[in-house]
């Protein structure tokens, strides 16, 4: 190997491991705030990749029917779950507050996925610029995040961790086989958002690489300033810490969790957007890659960001390096590099008979 090859794989390293950052991050996010293990982010970034190329082909993403889909579904619990307001000389018919939010459901989980359909049939998809057409993949994915926490996690908000994980993999299960059902089993690859070649040394940049890491930072940027100076993003950190006295505050985990699943799911739809250009996503390619995400979290310990960040980089470059020496056996490295942390971490922690 000489000095070109090793230049071009840390750069491959760092520019995957940029992504896994991401993904590392929602993961430990989820988990702090919500105690779930969430088995699918990378769902997100291939329904997220597979929608930009829809769009970039000019067709209708598939993305949309589920999008209306899981809405109805939502709209639907949350009328059952409102269905004692509705009866005469039920105390609770007097409660205020459950009109108003039957209505915002009803705009958010109706009205919205039906004006957004009326925009895609009016705009000529095939010749919009790619930023307009990565907004609009955005729009499309990103509100199944709440949408998917109402429907499978909210009713079993306060269940044990196991629980919560069993449901995390129904979940994967099903999203796997919605995905297959509208975007079908060929794979996509989307258009490169920057074609430039930039010289550094001896080595050549690509433009779409400094796109991935310029994002990267961005958004670790954007999140720190929202969880340290936004009421909403200190009420999440109040959560996190304690669930039960941030309920006593008035905090609450609704809304937390559901605020929780949206910033997992931007997340998980840019880092698609950003991952689709490097490489063919199916429609479940998100599975390993989001589990490669998750290696870094348990890096971190599924608690510190630094850690799965320096984790999500270190797996990049792991992955990278180790498929120029074997390529077939480079996944198999990536997650037995999980092996010595949790043996480590289990000689470290102290056991503990029942959850706190």
């Amino acid at each position: 190997m000489d000095e070109t090859i090793f230049l071009l794989l840390a750069q491959d390293g760092v520019t995957n491991g940029a992504i896994y950052t991401l993904l590392a991050l929602a993961l430990v996010m989820l988990f702090a705030v919500t105690r779930i293990i969430f088995i699918p982010q990378g769902e997100f970034l291939a329904y997220g990749g597979l929608t930009m190329a829809a769009l970039e082909a000019g067709s209708l993403p598939g993305t949309l029917w589920v999008l209306l889909g899981t809405g109805a579904l939502a709209f639907a619990m949350d009328l059952i779950a409102a269905r004692p307001w509705s009866r005469p000389g039920n105390r609770q018919a007097r409660r205020p507050g459950r009109g108003p939010a039957l209505g915002r459901s009803a705009a958010w989980n109706l009205g919205y996925p039906l004006a957004l359909a009326g925009l895609l049939k009016a705009l000529p998809l095939a010749g919009l610029p790619l930023a307009a057409k990565a907004l609009l993949a955005l729009a499309l994915v990103v509100p199944l995040g709440p949408m998917v926490y109402r429907i499978a996690f909210q009713p079993v908000a306060e269940a044990p961790v196991l629980v919560l994980l069993i449901v995390a993999v129904a979940v994967h299960l099903a999203m796997v086989g919605v995905g297959l059902l509208v975007f079908g089993p060929e794979g996509s690859r989307t258009t490169l958002f920057s074609e430039a070649q930039l010289e550094v040394g001896a080595m050549q940049v690509g433009g779409h690489t400094l796109v991935v890491m310029g994002a990267s930072v961005a958004l670790i940027a954007a999140l720190y300033l929202f969880f340290d100076r936004t009421l909403y993003g200190k009420a999440l950190r109040a959560t996190a810490v304690n669930r039960n006295g941030a309920r006593l505050m008035g905090i609450s985990p609704t809304l937390a969790g559901r605020l929780t699943f949206l910033l997992a799911a931007v997340i998980g739809v840019l880092s698609g957007l950003l991952f689709a250009p490097l490489t063919t996503v199916y429609y479940d390619s998100g599975f390993l890659i989001g589990l490669k995400g998750f290696v870094a979290a348990i890096i971190g310990g599924l608690g510190s960001y630094p850690l799965a960040a320096g984790g999500a980089v270190l797996v990049g470059l792991l992955e990278s390096f180790s498929s120029f020496w074997t390529s077939a056996l480079k996944d198999v490295l990536v997650f037995t590099l999980i092996i010595p942390v949790l043996v480590w971490r289990s000689l470290a922690s102290h056991h503990v008979e029942e959850e706190e």
